[in-house]
């Protein structure tokens, strides 16, 4: 059984996509990783919605560049949390992704996050929290990660301050 499930719009996206799912494995959280196509392959996109909602997915993290309707597309299936990850690569460098993602229409919300690699990871992250939510476990992992990041800026700061500060 995965808690989380990601589906992208096309494998040229995995690259990144990749760190969501290095984020959740960090983590301890079981995935599913798949491509599906709003427009290419709505009823393969139906039937996953379907299968891992039936399997327990807690969490749906879609991807997808240019029109981006994939988030929007697995959000009308289920009434599970969907984070959606714009995914940059046209002349308009993501936004159109982006507006795409996040413009839903009442009932039917796409939590969105940042574009590409930083947006992947984040979306791990808030997948984390809300299942988290029922979790002390997960939360505590969380807890510990972020205390981490937290040491790391202050190894940063203490290494330039020695550097620059003499």
């Amino acid at each position: 059984m995965a808690s989380v499930c990601i589906i992208m719009g096309s494998k040229s996206d995995e690259e990144k996509v990749a760190p969501c799912a290095e984020v959740l494995k960090k983590l301890g959280i079981s995935f599913f990783m798949t491509v599906s196509s709003a427009h290419r392959t709505p009823e393969r996109t139906e039937k996953i919605v379907r299968e891992q909602e039936a399997s327990g997915c807690r969490v749906f993290i879609c991807a997808a560049g240019m029109a981006a309707h994939l988030a929007g597309a697995v959000a009308a299936r289920t009434t599970v949390p969907v984070i959606g990850i714009p995914i940059s690569g046209t002349a308009f460098g993501g936004m159109d992704s982006l507006l795409s993602t996040v413009q839903m229409p009442p009932g039917f919300p796409v939590a969105t996050v940042a574009c590409d690699k930083a947006g992947a990871r984040n979306a791990a992250w808030l997948a984390a929290q809300i299942l988290a939510l029922g979790d002390s476990a997960l939360r505590d992992r969380i807890g510990a990660e972020r205390a981490k990041m937290r040491g790391g800026v202050e190894d940063a700061a203490a290494a330039i301050q020695e550097k620059y500060n003499a």
